[in-house]
């Protein structure tokens, strides 16, 4: 991307609207600037459905559920979605082991995914079952079918919109 400001030309709201518009940002355009360029527009939260998914959860409360999550505990939620909902723990512990950008010690996959339910008593539907469960005989994770299909638009959000992630 190439961005010219002429300095003698340009006001210095205008150079800070088309730093903004160069980066996707909406910016604040001067009233005078007739040939401002336009922004696109950026995907946010609130063009995700409120339709009730079950137990109340949205795809919006959903998006708002992996945004405040620690990195690591959305990593391994997403790596269960990509596994369709069901996958089982040794699977996850040896993929997170091995993980070239986010490893996790197989001890301490547990530890990483104590943020989920603090973060679902903060922002889930009130009474809503948790979103990741935990089938300690068979030893599975496993999120609902239909959950898994929002948390799937979800991540699609938080792949557009990283700023709103936690760090």
């Amino acid at each position: 991307m190439r961005l010219t400001i002429d300095t003698e030309t340009d006001s210095y709201e205008q150079a800070i609207a088309a730093v903004q518009a160069a980066y996707g940002l909406r910016p604040d355009v001067p009233a005078d600037w007739l040939d401002a360029p336009a922004a696109e527009p950026r995907p946010g939260p609130e063009d995700l459905a409120e339709d009730d998914l079950g137990g109340g959860w949205t795809d919006r409360l959903l998006f708002q559920m992996i945004a405040s999550l620690m990195p690591g505990a959305r990593a391994v939620v997403r790596r269960i979605v990509e596994m369709g909902g069901t996958v089982s723990y040794g699977e996850v512990q040896q993929y997170f082991a091995d993980h070239p950008r986010d490893p996790i010690p197989p001890t301490k996959i547990g530890g990483t995914l104590t943020s989920i339910r603090a973060v679902q008593r903060r922002l889930g539907p009130a009474g809503a079952h948790q979103l990741l469960q935990r089938d300690e005989r068979a030893r599975l994770y496993h999120i609902d079918r239909d959950l898994v299909e929002g948390l799937q638009r979800a991540f699609v959000l938080a792949d557009a919109r990283p700023d709103l992630m936690r760090r």
